[in-house]
C-alpha cells in the first residue's frame, strides 16, 4: 500500500500525535457511540497510526489489535499502548490474521488515500477477518451536501489532500468521484447497517456488516 522501504509518516508521526490526534477526539467518541463495544469484545483498527482510536476502545473493554505499514506510526501507538494492544506491521491487503477473528474492524480516514483496486481488496479483507455477526466501521470523507461548518472543511480538507502529495490527491478526488464509501460497496462484500454524518457533512460514519 506504499513504496516499499518507504515510510510515508516517518517524517510526521509525532506531530500527527500531538497535533492532529486531538481533533479527531469527536470523531472517536460518535464512532464508539455508534457501535458501543462490551468488555471482551475483540477489536481491529486497520490503519491503526498513532493508536489513539485503539486506547478508545481499550479503555471500553475491548481487546485490541492494530496494523498499520508506518513503522513510525507504530512506535508512536507503542508509546501510548505499552501491552494493552497487539501491535503489527503489515499490508491491509494481506493481514495476518485467521478468518473471523474480530467483533468489530474499524478503518479511519485510510480508504480515500488508497488506489481505487486496493481500497477494494482492503475492505475485502477487512470483512474476511470480521465475525459474520460482527461489523465494520468505516469512517471518511463523505459526498453529499454540506453545512457552513463542512464547507470550511472541505476546503481546508482540499488543501490538506493536495499537500499529501501528487498521488494521494488523485485518489481522493477519484475516491469522492466514485461516490466516496458507498460507491465502493457494491464490489465487495459489505453493506451499511447504520451511518452517521459528521464535520457539517464533510465526513461520514458508515457502521457496516456482512451482505
Amino acid at each position: 500500500m506504499t513504496d516499499e522501504g518507504h515510510d510515508h509518516y516517518g517524517n510526521i508521526a509525532r506531530f500527527y500525535a500531538f497535533a492532529l490526534d486531538p481533533l479527531n477526539a469527536p470523531l472517536r467518541a460518535t464512532g464508539l457511540k455508534l457501535h458501543p463495544v462490551s468488555d471482551g469484545d475483540s477489536v481491529l483498527d486497520v490503519g491503526c497510526g498513532t493508536g489513539r482510536l485503539l486506547e478508545t476502545y481499550a479503555d471500553a473493554g475491548a481487546s485490541v489489535s492494530g496494523i498499520d505499514m508506518s513503522e513510525a506510526m507504530l512506535a508512536e501507538a507503542a508509546m501510548l499502548l505499552g501491552d494493552r494492544a497487539d501491535l503489527r506491521a503489515g499490508d491491509a491487503t494481506a493481514m495476518p490474521y485467521a478468518d473471523d477473528s474480530f467483533d468489530l474492524a474499524v478503518c479511519s480516514l485510510m480508504v480515500h488515500e488508497l488506489d481505487p483496486d486496493i481500497q477494494r481488496a482492503v475492505l475485502t479483507e477487512i470483512a474476511r477477518v470480521v465475525a459474520a455477526d460482527g461489523r465494520v466501521l468505516i469512517v471518511d470523507y463523505r459526498v453529499g451536501s454540506l453545512r457552513f461548518k463542512g464547507q470550511m472543511l472541505r476546503m481546508f480538507s482540499t488543501v490538506a489532500e493536495r499537500m499529501a502529495g501528487s498521488n494521494h490527491y488523485k485518489n481522493w478526488r477519484r475516491y469522492m468521484a466514485a461516490g466516496a464509501i458507498p460507491g465502493l460497496l457494491p464490489t465487495v462484500p459489505l453493506v451499511v447497517n447504520r451511518e452517521k454524518i459528521s464535520a457539517g457533512g464533510n465526513l461520514n460514519l458508515w457502521l457496516l456488516k456482512h451482505a
